[in-house]
């Protein structure tokens, strides 16, 4: 028996062979596991081959290279070629200017009263999107923010709440008032501050005024109202002369505006960034030779009679005879110049000096001052006076009807006789053409036809033509006024010249300015120039006493007791500044006084009088006296005591 060891591996004897299963498979059997279905075949996935990044890279780069090549091109520009002007804008940007407005002079009478100065003012203003519902909680803010303002603005309550409730809901500045006084503006923050207190302890209340603001100001004041608007003129919304002195004198009035320059960022200053101001020069004050009182007299006494008898206007001249200084220069209607919005434009401007009309009779005190210069007759001379007179084409008359009058030249004058002062004036040469030359010469002299001096804006110089182009009927209606145009100034620096002896001082209206440093400058001396002889000035003075004095006077309610008074009264027809044509007459007297040593002169007019009487002694006779009395009185000038020299003014055949 062979022994087997157990170390020894045991032989595995194969059996017989299994059957195999279609597929590979065994056949199951007891036990055993069931057969797995076979994996469906895997799909082999496609290969993908990235591109090279090297051209990509590539054209990054010279993109970036481009970028970065701009870049330096810029920066080498703007540091070094532009340098200097990009440090400029930059500059500029950065500093802003403001202008520092110069203060306005102001304009005194003679005396130093304000006519016209400056005062603080305040445009007020407001921002509408702080009266929205978003802002108020309540819908009706412009309205209640209105009816608080409209009172204290003078304006209509329902514009203004259009005016905070604008249709461009974006709009954030309105201005509701120009050039409110200090008082307008106090009264606003005043409510301002009384609804802020009330919504703090009122949840219920709105303060609808909290987007009302002011913008500080000038505001141009007139203290007199209306006294001396035509001379002083006004000041417009750019705050230049827009008319009268305020115009003409803008440049020495205005000042000259200053300048600061600082440093900004945010719209606030940079204090360490220095700045640079130049200031402001202040107006110089001018001094008028005006007189307010005196003013007031005249412009109160031609306002009423122009109111009185329906005319279309009117004005008055005071004067100093001796310096030819203006003492008053009213209009009548006149103006506010502080409120020209209520102004009537027809009223606006100068008319004692834009107003060219023919004087009518007061002119007829320049020929009797050629015929006596030229010794053509005396005071005393006889002239047969007839009813009509036939000259040229024309047959001319006196003012009123009368049987033969005989007069003396003063009495012609005294009694304003046309066809007397026709009949003298001929006498001037051997022919009429060689009168009317001579005539001519001292018309001119005595300023016809000529500025006044004054440099006024808008001044007439009249209308007188040559002697060669004087029509057949201007040859003698130019003696006694008509055919001639003048101003107002005109006709009264006539009689300042006899006055003054014979010699025409042109007329002032500016005494001097005061400039800043307080010092005082007085106005050029006026120009003086002869006219006459003083002889023939001391005739014509007593020759005019005869109008006021003599019973057979047209001027005899010009009289004023205690003074001697020299006038001559006018009434001339009138041309219509619309049509042209002759419609209604031109009322007006002129004088002075004393007669026998003269102070004042007063020149009174008045256009188109359509009730009561239009003759010159009548209606503007008593504005004379009233005016006359009021300036004598004022300047303190005392009767001479002295008695008329009462010339003849008849004669008997």
């Amino acid at each position: 028996m062979t022994e087997v060891s157990d170390r020894e591996p045991r032989r595995r004897v194969p059996g017989p062979a299994r059957p195999v299963r279609p597929g590979g498979g065994r056949r199951p059997g007891p036990g055993a596991r069931p057969a797995r279905r076979p994996a469906p075949p895997r799909k082999t996935p496609r290969a993908f081959r990235l591109g090279s990044p090297r051209p990509r890279l590539r054209m990054i780069g010279l993109a970036l290279t481009l970028v970065l090549s701009a870049f330096v091109v810029r920066l080498l520009q703007v540091q070094a070629v532009d340098a200097g002007t990009y440090s400029a804008k930059a500059a500029q940007n950065r500093y802003v200017v403001h202008t520092l407005p110069a203060e306005r002079g102001g304009i005194t009478d003679r005396n130093g009263v304000a006519l016209a100065t400056t005062v603080d003012s305040y445009d007020i203003t407001a921002d509408p999107t702080m009266f929205t519902r978003e802002q108020l909680k309540v819908d009706d803010g412009p309205e209640q923010a209105a009816a608080l303002l409209a009172p204290i603005l003078g304006q209509d309550q329902e514009e203004l709440a259009g005016v905070l409730r604008p249709k461009n809901k974006q709009l954030r500045y309105v201005r509701l008032a120009r050039r409110q006084t200090p008082q307008v503006w106090n009264q606003i923050k005043d409510l301002k501050t009384a609804l802020t207190a009330k919504a703090e302890t009122d949840t219920a209340a709105v303060n609808v005024l909290a987007g009302v603001f002011a913008d500080p100001s000038s505001k141009r004041v007139y203290p007199g109202g209306d006294l001396a608007a035509g001379v002083l003129g006004w000041v417009g919304a750019d705050g230049k002369g827009g008319g009268g002195l305020e115009r003409k004198l803008d440049k020495t009035l205005a000042g000259e505006d200053g300048k600061i320059r600082y440093a900004q960022s945010g719209g606030r200053q940079v204090p360490t960034a220095g700045s640079t101001e130049t200031p402001a020069v202040p107006g110089s004050d001018v001094e008028l030779t005006i007189d307010r009182d005196i003013q007031w007299a005249a412009q109160n006494a031609i306002s009423e009679q122009v109111e009185k008898s329906k005319a279309d206007g009117g004005y008055v001249i005071v004067q100093d005879t001796a310096t030819g200084e203006i003492l008053a220069m009213a209009n009548a209607p006149g103006f506010e110049p502080g409120d020209l919005a209520h102004a009537d434009p027809d009223a606006l401007g100068n008319a004692a000096l834009q107003d060219a009309f023919e004087p009518g009779s007061t002119a007829k005190v320049l020929s009797m001052a050629a015929v006596l210069e030229e010794n053509a007759a005396t005071p005393g001379t006889h002239i047969t006076v007839p009813n009509r007179l036939k000259r040229g084409d024309r047959l001319f008359k006196d003012d009123i009807d009368h049987p033969t009058w005989y007069l003396t030249l003063n009495g012609v004058l005294a009694k304003s006789s046309n066809i007397g002062t026709i009949m003298a004036t001929g006498e001037l040469g051997k022919t009429q053409a060689e009168a009317n030359k001579v005539l001519y010469s001292y018309l001119r002299k005595f300023g016809l036809g000529d500025y006044s001096g004054l440099g006024f804006p808008g001044e007439t110089k009249g209308i007188l033509a040559p002697p060669g182009q004087w029509s057949t009927s201007q040859q003698y209606t130019i003696p006694f006024g008509q055919g001639v145009s003048v101003n107002a100034l005109q006709a009264a620096s006539v009689y300042s010249t006899i006055a003054n002896g014979g010699v025409r001082v042109e007329p002032t209206l500016v005494r001097g300015t005061k400039g800043a440093d307080g010092r005082f400058t007085p106005a050029p001396e006026p120009d003086k120039r002869r006219v006459t002889s003083e002889k023939t000035a001391k005739t014509l003075a007593q020759m005019l006493e005869s109008v006021v004095d003599d019973e057979e006077g047209t001027g005899t309610k010009a009289r004023i007791p205690g003074y001697r008074v020299a006038g001559k009264t006018g009434t001339a027809n009138r041309v219509d500044p619309a049509t042209g044509k002759y419609h209604g007459y031109t009322s007006s007297f002129a004088g002075f006084a004393p007669a026998d040593k003269p102070r004042v002169t007063v020149y009174c007019a008045i256009q188109n009088a359509t009730e009561g009487s239009y003759f010159g002694g009548q209606i503007c006779g008593p504005i004379y006296k009233q005016v006359m009395e009021f300036a004598l009185k004022t300047l303190q000038v005392p009767p001479t005591g002295a008695d008329p020299a009462r010339l003849p003014v008849a004669f008997k055949p």
